[in-house]
């Protein structure tokens, strides 16, 4: 497969962006499912080139006439492949295959020494980053048209979920408050938010209206940081505050939930099951 195209703000596509997509089942002791690929998207906005995973669901071949909703997930080295992950995979594909989830999972790997720099809206005095806003454009300006002009999704907002764990679920939480128009529902995994104040600032004064269709998932673990659980439930209690409705917070602090892709992987199907049904 290949392409040069790059979306613009006028809604149509320049010459730009190239693509190459290549199947898993070449990887020696990969553990990725024969319905995930790759493909490579160079980004302007990061002036680099990005590998995304695709997880097409088993009725996608079959079911022609079918579209599907799209959770866009943030590293995905340590989503599909344990051969790849830093401590274990999500077994992302393994999950939706055994719970018959009809969504498509867009999965782009972290930039390595650049991942914090990526994942985060504001800058921290000794970790530095904040230059999520570039990665955020990438995403919803360049890899998001691609991947519904190439795949049968349902493009709206409603059938548009992003999700992530750590500095992911800090993006994935900036993300759909700044973009409510593009995603509707947010997959948010022991969130960094102790990372900056100014998320806190962000979500005090958001403006609640622009966020009346939106729903957001938090987990994560007593057995994280001291912070983690407080942190979360504080956001979670400023968004109630602000208008949000509580059964559009479906938040839950595990007993026995530590900072890993095994504890990660474990709320996943939930997770699932939640942003198709809900």
């Amino acid at each position: 497969m290949e392409s040069k195209y790059e979306h613009t703000t006028g809604g149509t596509f320049t010459p730009l962006l190239f693509l190459i997509c290549f199947h898993m089942a070449g990887f020696s002791q990969s553990t990725a499912s024969s319905n995930v690929s790759i493909i490579k998207v160079y980004s302007s906005q990061l002036e680099t080139e990005k590998n995304i995973w695709i997880y097409l669901p088993a009725s996608y071949q079959s079911s022609t006439q079918k579209n599907y909703p799209v959770l866009y997930l943030q590293d995905a080295q340590n989503l599909f492949d344990k051969s790849t992950s830093y401590a274990g995979e999500w077994r992302v594909d393994e999950t939706l295959d055994s719970l018959n989830l009809d969504m498509i999972v867009v999965g782009i790997e972290h930039g390595n020494a650049k991942r914090i720099d990526e994942l985060t809206p504001y800058a921290h005095p000794e970790h530095k980053g904040g230059n999520a806003d570039n990665y955020l454009n990438f995403i919803t300006k360049t890899l998001k048209p691609y991947i519904d002009s190439q795949y049968r999704t349902k493009p709206a907002a409603a059938s548009t979920f992003i999700g992530g764990s750590s500095l992911g679920g800090l993006f994935a939480f900036y993300s759909i408050l700044k973009h409510p128009e593009i995603f509707s529902k947010a997959m948010v995994f022991s969130p960094s938010f102790w990372f900056s104040e100014e998320i806190f600032t962000l979500a005090r004064n958001i403006n609640m209206e622009e966020l009346s269709s939106t729903k957001i998932f938090f987990r994560a673990g007593h057995k994280e940081s001291e912070t983690m659980v407080p942190l979360m439930m504080q956001m979670r209690q400023i968004l109630i505050d602000n208008g949000i409705s509580m059964c559009d917070v479906n938040s839950k602090a595990v007993f026995e939930g530590t900072h890993s892709e095994k504890f990660w992987a474990s709320q996943f199907p939930e997770a699932a099951l939640w942003l198709i049904s809900n």
